[in-house]
C-alpha cells in the first residue's frame, strides 16, 4: 500500500541528497521514478535537483497553478511510475498536497516529499503545514547549529550577513542567504520575547 511521506528539516540537513539517493535506489532496481521540483527554485537551473555535495538530477518543474495529480497520472500512463519524489515541498499549495493524497490513495504510488518545515520567522510554509497534517509518515532529518544543538530554525541574512526578520516568506537562496540554528540562537536574534 502506497503512502505519503514528508521528510522535513531546517536547511543543510541533506534533504536533496536523501531524495537523490531514494530515486537512485528505485532506479537501480529497474523501477521508474518521477522527480518534481518547483520552478521558482532555479538555483541549479529550472528543472534540476542539486545537493550541496555535488549530486544532481533532472526533474520536472511545476508551478503553484499545476494540477500535480494530472501531471503524475499522465506520466504514469505513459510509463509506469513506482515512486514520485518532490524537492522543496514547502512550496506546494494546500490543493497540491490534496492532489498528492489522490496519487497515493487512488493511483497507489508512493510519494516522498522533502522540504523545510518553517520559514525565517518560525512560521510554517503552506506545503509543510498540510504535509504535516496529512502525510502518512513524518521523518525529521537533522542538522546542527554552530553551538552543537539540533538546528530546527532558519535565519535569513542580508548581503552583509546581518539577520533579517521582516520580508516576504519566499526568497530563494542558499548558504549566502540562510543559516540553520537552534531555537535558542533563533530566539536571541529574531524573537524579542522573554
Amino acid at each position: 500500500m502506497a503512502q505519503l511521506y514528508f521528510y522535513y528539516s531546517a536547511m543543510n540537513a541533506g534533504k536533496s541528497t536523501a531524495l537523490l539517493q531514494s530515486s537512485y535506489n528505485y532506479r537501480e532496481r529497474g523501477m521508474n521514478t518521477l522527480v518534481l521540483t518547483p520552478s521558482i527554485d532555479d538555483r541549479a537551473g529550472v528543472g534540476k535537483v542539486a545537493s550541496r555535495i555535488g549530486l544532481e538530477c533532472d526533474a520536472q518543474a511545476f508551478t503553484v497553478n499545476d494540477n500535480l495529480a494530472n501531471i503524475i497520472e499522465a506520466s504514469h500512463k505513459e510509463k509506469k511510475q513506482h515512486c514520485i519524489l518532490f524537492d522543496e515541498a514547502q512550496f506546494l499549495t494546500k490543493e497540491q498536497v490534496k492532489q498528492l493524497t489522490y496519487v497515493v490513495d487512488i493511483l497507489d504510488i508512493p510519494v516522498l516529499c522533502y522540504g523545510i518545515k518553517t520559514d525565517f520567522q518560525g512560521e510554517l510554509f503552506s506545503g509543510s503545514h498540510y504535509l504535516l497534517a496529512w502525510a502518512d509518515k513524518l521523518v525529521e532529518l537533522k542538522t546542527i547549529c554552530h553551538c552543537g544543538r539540533k538546528a530546527n530554525m532558519i535565519l535569513r541574512l542580508d548581503s552583509q550577513g546581518n539577520v533579517i526578520s521582516e520580508g516576504d516568506q519566499i526568497s530563494i537562496g542558499g548558504n549566502e542567504s540562510y543559516e540553520s540554528v537552534c531555537r535558542k540562537h533563533f530566539r536571541d536574534v529574531v524573537w524579542d520575547v522573554k
